[in-house]
């Protein structure tokens, strides 16, 4: 595909990182000399320095023969006017970066793809929900819901209590017949290897595994691996960026009591007069001694998204160590995953993670419906779409020349999620979750 980037920050300059990996054809457009010269050195993309609202600047880039452009500069205006100058100019998909969330909630109605614009993103909307998900599902350090839940990914670290330690996949499902999820995916603790679990792969101490649950597999998976789902009630927020903003509006209108710690005065007030149901004050929480004053040791969870990494992380130790039960750090530098998981923090977010994994789905062959990228691990999950002209249509699982290295998770019905086994068979219209390494996603789209 040949894609065109407007915006060469931190969201545009992984994008073009992670597509620049799949030989994609990617130009990068940006203003700022400095940016574009990195991306130049380091990756194998093609640079254009100038205004991506320029009308020359993307018939340089070769805008009429564009498969897909996207646009994630800093300014929102910024993003819509180059989606609406791209499709006039004969761009065949635009996806515009935009922080103003009631642009998407009211998307249909507006009619954007008028406009030319085909796709909506806000990193900052889909950090906030990411939040909201990790908070239900807290005893999971990576969880991504299919179809409004019909089907659940849940990542977790399995414990020496686990009931299925030392068996293997087979095993367990003749010890748990009725059981409501599957394994995808396994890393070994210590490496960076990724598995694809097979029905003689054996469950470890220390495995961090990845599964597929249906209706009420959350809760059996809970059980036997000695995990509890806690009710989260009351949660503290660190810092009033636009995620810790809208995070902090969207849990209270959900219930949760929330306070929310900032230490702009302005930006306190602001956010204070905004969400009258937000306990919000105007402290520094990166100090140990103010968090004790604001008693973290009474709250549920604690969510950290400031504009340093570091500090989120360590405030998210320090909550821990306060006998906090769930924390949640944001975090932009990809190798602090591994690292963070290891020393106690439950849940990292990474909005360029975020964005990514929304914007990929239209990179991928196939009737895509949706997709993320499995945390620190070499795989993707991509939810697929069955057409009557699918080779895997009416056809058993068990019959499908399937790639080794991939596995179904499951299938969505009629909004209905469903453990698919080997007798399952697929119909026109099913919506098969699938989880493969990244070597064997061609084999898997070219069955969808």
């Amino acid at each position: 595909m040949k894609i065109i980037i407007a915006g060469a920050g931190e969201v545009g300059f992984h994008l073009a990182k992670l597509l620049s990996y799949e030989s994609q054809e990617i130009t990068l457009i940006d203003i700022d000399k400095e940016g574009l010269t990195y991306a130049d050195t380091h990756l194998d993309i093609k640079v254009i320095r100038g205004d991506a609202t320029s009308i020359a600047i993307l018939r340089d880039a070769k805008v009429d023969t564009c498969d897909l452009l996207i646009a994630v500069t800093a300014s929102e205006t910024t993003n819509i006017t180059v989606c609406v100058l791209a499709k006039q100019l004969g761009a065949k998909r635009t996806i515009a970066r935009i922080s103003n969330t009631e642009f998407i909630a009211n998307k249909e109605e507006v009619g954007f793809t008028r406009f030319g614009i085909d796709e909506l993103i806000s990193p900052e909307a889909l950090a906030a929900s990411e939040i909201e998900l990790s908070l239900r599902q807290s005893s999971f350090s990576d969880t991504y819901e299919f179809e409004e839940g019909a089907l659940t990914m849940a990542g977790l670290t399995l414990s020496k209590e686990a009931s299925f330690v030392g068996k293997n996949v087979k095993e367990a499902a003749k010890i748990f017949p009725e059981i409501h999820f599957i394994p995808i995916a396994i890393q070994r603790q210590g490496t960076q290897y990724t598995l694809i679990p097979r029905g003689d792969t054996t469950f470890k101490e220390g495995d961090n595994v990845v599964f597929i649950t249906s209706e009420g597999g959350a809760e059996e998976l809970c059980r036997l691996t000695g995990k509890s789902n806690t009710e989260i009630k009351s949660v503290m927020i660190l810092g009033g960026s636009q995620i810790g903003f809208k995070a902090a509006r969207d849990l209270s209108e959900k219930g949760f009591n929330v306070k929310l710690l900032e230490g702009d005065k302005e930006r306190a007030f602001d956010i204070a007069d905004k969400l009258p149901n937000v306990l919000v004050i105007k402290s520094d929480g990166r100090k140990v001694d103010v968090l004790d004053e604001e008693n973290i040791s009474d709250m549920d969870a604690f969510i950290a998204v400031g504009n340093n990494s570091e500090t989120n992380i360590m405030s998210c130790l320090v909550a821990k160590s306060k006998g906090v039960k769930k924390s949640i750090a944001l975090v932009e530098n990809m190798d602090y995953f591994e690292l963070s998981h290891s020393i106690g923090i439950d849940t990292l977010i990474n909005k360029k993670l975020l964005a990514a994994n929304s914007i990929f789905r239209y990179i991928r062959k196939g009737e895509v419906v949706a997709m993320t990228k499995l945390s620190n691990m070499n795989a993707e999950l991509l939810e697929f779409e069955v057409k009557s002209t699918s080779a895997i249509c009416n056809k058993l699982i068990k019959n499908v020349d399937f790639p080794r290295s991939a596995i179904i998770g499951g299938v969505i019905r009629e909004n209905i999620g469903y453990i698919a086994l080997g007798s399952f068979k697929i119909q026109e219209g099913d919506k098969v979750v699938v989880c493969s390494l990244l070597r064997s996603i061609k084999g898997v789209e070219k069955l969808f």
